[in-house]
């Protein structure tokens, strides 16, 4: 959920009800296509990463999945089939980029009957997220909620909800919604006073609705432990229990501090032990904190900060969107170099404080409206900021500062854009049809063309990035120049200095990626996703491991290769392999050279050399 808010949406997805679910025992089965030795093992939480079973450090990059789940069309699933659900994970892999969806799923349809789970919605959801795993893409489940619940809206309603079943909303005989004077459908959340009891009542446990929810969670997570193989639930990361939480209303005295601590804690602390008795054990809940802990506009003190020390058993989860660029007034221009570097330094350093790492779950910008000219700055400026903790135009003077890769999925990925047919709030004169079809949002990346074929609606060389997917030790520093778009203008914020001649000239008006990291030993290599703008013939590779133009195939003796990514749709990776501790390895990837001679790789490789040890050491 995303868009046009004025004060970032919000919360709720409520879920409940128990039930014995059958489900076919886990097995081991083929290995996914195209997979390595070392690929698909289960990840963990360990020193503030994502850790894969072979010790390396792991970023998750890729995209909601998607807001159809919110929809009625489809009966609250991303798809209409699985047909196309492997469609679409095909392209958000070749296209996209990416190694991992967050996958929503809905309250509302897994326990359509108080207390009775559906398990027909959840064979179609798993099956769904088998497309995925298949195609080698790690994938997370969150039980997804804006405005508490569609039931909550009339007919007529310029608005509209998702999450809570009808019977939740009978429940607690709300009065009529109304948001008031509301521009944007985030208000609802804190305005419209049906939406606010709904949200209350829920974190009240009143009418047992907590309860309920815990327990259709602990039947859906075991429903899917156990109709995946343990191959499949190894590319399950973790669960995000509940989207976007927010009180409602507070009770006397209390604030948003206290109402974490109190109330939105022992609540995860529920949800992790619902966790364990499903089988997820070994997987972090990825818990948010209130939603408006990190907004630029509404804003309350959060963060989780009275929880202690979250560890491995818990992610620090959040969002981000710039509600001032949204807003369309509190920001006229586009973004720059360096905007959100602070927003997201403070959710690296709030992970850190908490022990843990972080997930930036949700980011993006509107692509159509009146502030969609903003949107390939704004998200230029959000993907830099996940790379990098240092602006651009500082990176190649300080880039020991650049800190933790942070993972993300930008919102969304939803391949029926403009192509809908949502009847909102059940309402026969009110088809949707355009952009995402929820409350005039239009956020997805992608759509199908008129043969059915999926396309990008934004920039490829902004989607389609170079990321370290998995580091064989820790990071030190890393940044990608994507020199993506903004009309006919190309944006360039990180430009090899004139202080690094040899490199500047080899990257020429290329697109460029530099990593640093320090080795630990490990046995496998440390990967690259390679985006279809780099083509392994004509990529540039300079590394203290070697130089080369056009990576050769991967062995576990090439220091420098080249390989498919598991998954079988032909997005491939770059493969560095040290056999030593606590050594600095470095590497400049770029596609702007063409049949480089080998002084010239010498040169450039001494540049980066000397330019290592003097700013890293």
């Amino acid at each position: 959920m995303p868009n046009m808010r004025a004060r970032l949406l919000v919360v709720l997805v409520v879920l409940c009800g128990f039930l014995t679910v059958a489900g076919t025992p886990s097995a081991s089965a083929a290995a996914i296509a195209d997979s390595l030795s070392f690929d698909g093992t289960a990840l963990t939480v360990a020193n503030g990463r994502f850790v894969d079973g072979n010790g390396r450090e792991v970023v998750l990059r890729g995209y909601n999945v998607s807001g159809e789940t919110k929809l009625a069309e489809n009966k609250g699933l991303p798809f209409a089939s699985v047909a196309d659900a492997r469609k679409s994970a095909t392209a958000l892999r070749a296209l996209g980029g990416g190694n991992s969806v967050r996958f929503l799923l809905s309250w509302a349809y897994a326990e359509p009957v108080k207390g009775q789970v559906d398990t027909t919605y959840l064979a179609n959801a798993t099956a769904q997220m088998r497309a995925f795993l298949d195609a080698g893409i790690r994938v997370y489940p969150d039980f997804h909620q804006d405005l508490y619940s569609r039931w909550l809206f009339n007919s007529g309603s310029w608005y509209t909800g998702d999450g809570a079943p009808a019977w939740a909303v009978a429940l607690g005989n709300y009065s009529a919604e109304s948001c008031g004077i509301c521009f944007m459908w985030g208000q609802n959340i804190t305005q419209n006073g049906a939406v606010k009891a709904g949200q209350y009542d829920f974190w009240h446990n009143n009418h047992g609705l907590q309860d309920y929810f815990l327990a259709t969670a602990q039947k859906t997570m075991a429903y899917i432990r156990a109709n995946l193989t343990d191959e499949q639930f190894a590319g399950v990361v973790g669960f995000d229990p509940y989207n976007e939480p927010y009180a409602g209303s507070y009770d006397s005295g209390q604030n948003s501090r206290t109402w974490e601590r109190d109330v939105l804690w022992p609540f995860y602390v529920k949800f992790r032990a619902r966790m364990d008795a499903a089988g997820w054990t070994d997987k972090p809940a990825l818990v948010e904190p209130n939603l408006f802990w990190n907004g630029n506009v509404s804003k309350e003190e959060g963060g989780l900060l009275d929880a202690g020390t979250l560890g491995s058993r818990y992610v620090f989860n959040t969002h981000f969107y710039d509600q001032k660029a949204i807003s369309g007034i509190l920001m006229w221009g586009n973004a720059s170099d360096g905007q959100y570097v602070g927003d997201f330094g403070t959710v690296r350093d709030r992970a850190a404080a908490a022990g843990t790492t972080s997930l930036v779950s949700e980011f993006g910008h509107p692509l159509n409206g009146s502030t969609a000219g903003k949107a390939p700055t704004v998200l230029k400026a959000m993907y830099q900021a996940l790379d990098s903790r240092v602006k651009g135009a500082n990176w190649w003077t300080t880039p020991a500062a650049s800190g933790p890769v942070l993972s993300g999925t930008q919102w969304q990925w939803d391949i029926y854009n403009g192509r809908h047919h949502e009847l909102m709030n059940d309402n026969p004169d009110k088809v949707m049809t355009s952009g995402d079809a929820w409350n005039d949002e239009d956020l997805s990346a992608v759509r199908l063309d008129d043969s059915g074929t999926a396309v990008l609606r934004q920039d490829a060389r902004l989607l389609d990035r170079i990321y370290p997917s998995a580091t064989s030790g820790s990071t030190v520093a890393f940044t990608y120049e994507d020199r993506s778009r903004d009309g006919s203008t190309t944006l360039t914020w990180n430009p090899v200095p004139s202080s690094l001649p040899k490199v500047s000239s080899l990257v020429g008006s290329g697109q460029y990626a530099v990593l640093v990291w320090r080795s630990n030993s490990g046995s496998t290599p440390t990967e690259l996703h390679l985006p279809a703008s780099f083509p392994t013939a004509t990529t540039t590779v300079v590394s203290d491991l070697g130089t080369v133009y056009g990576p050769p195939s991967y062995t576990s003796s090439t220091p420098v290769g080249a390989a498919v990514e598991p998954g079988g749709t032909g997005s491939r990776r770059l493969l560095l392999t040290d056999a030593d501790s606590g050594v600095l390895h470095y590497a400049l990837v770029t596609n702007g050279a063409t049949s480089p001679s080998a002084s010239v790789l010498g040169a450039a490789k001494a540049e980066l050399a000397a330019w290592v040890a003097q700013k890293i050491g």
